[in-house]
């Protein structure tokens, strides 16, 4: 049991990414406390916002994978593809969710009839920005720690 954890903690394909989501999600929290002026633990876990912390997460293992496989690898590939998968779901289908939680909330709060026990959650995905942000911050964890 005590091998297969140090060999988890050896795995950078592991920890890189996990590292990589952690920055993200500190990123997010610093800001809030900047702008704020008052502490959010939500933040390490919240979705939305930069930069996108998914994104960072699957680009820095597509990295490690890239630079430990080859670049050229079946791996690669999969990790790269899943990766782009994640970045378009984040930008597109969560984002536009996020945008009908806006007009849904609108709609309720301007109805006397309609009653939710809260408002719908309106930061679900990223704008392009954000995850470009998480690009470059997976891609530049998985170089630097590798």
């Amino acid at each position: 049991m005590i091998q297969a954890i140090i060999d988890i903690i050896n795995n950078r394909a592991f920890t890189v990414p996990v590292l990589s989501w952690f920055i993200a999600q500190s990123i997010k929290f610093i800001h809030h406390l900047i702008i704020n002026k008052r502490v959010d633990f939500k933040k390490f876990i919240d979705s939305g916002g930069m930069p996108s912390s998914h994104t960072a997460f699957t680009v820095s293992l597509a990295t490690i994978l890239g630079i430990h496989n080859g670049f050229s690898s079946d791996i690669f590939a999969l990790s790269a593809i899943f990766a782009l998968v994640v970045m378009a779901d984040a930008a597109g289908l969560r984002r536009a969710a996020g945008k009908q939680a806006e007009v849904l909330n609108k709609l309720v709060n301007s109805s006397e009839h309609i009653r939710l026990d809260k408002e719908l959650r309106v930061l679900l995905g990223h704008t392009p920005v954000e995850v470009l942000a998480g690009a470059a911050l997976g891609i530049i964890t998985g170089i630097v720690l590798n």
